[in-house]
């Protein structure tokens, strides 16, 4: 039972450490060849965007809301992907503790 309790309590400073690492990561995503990028925490929060002028067109507002959406999607994809680097191991690590849920 001692054993398991320090399996545990390391399991949850390995958490704690990735957590901490994802939110001060930064991933980007862009759209459009580069004319849009989106920049993510690696815990999912939106960092920054950036427009290159040349995707300003102001009679084509709909494919630069266009290229937004896809330069987000594609930086929270890319956050999904770190946090499963990042935790996957320690998760499943879990598994053999025998807990439920884990």
């Amino acid at each position: 039972m001692q054993q398991m309790l320090k399996q545990a309590q390391k399991m949850q400073q390995q958490i704690a450490q990735a957590q901490a690492e994802l939110a001060e990561a930064e991933v980007s995503g862009t759209a459009g060849g580069g004319l849009v990028t989106a920049v993510v925490s690696g815990s999912g929060d939106i960092k920054s965007i950036k427009i290159d002028p040349k995707a300003v067109d102001p009679d084509d507002v709909e494919t630069l809301e266009d290229l937004v959406v896809a330069a987000l999607h594609n930086a929270t994809e890319a956050a999904r992907e770190l946090t499963e680097q990042k935790m996957g191991p320690v998760a499943g690590g879990m598994g053999g503790l025998g807990l439920p849920g884990f």
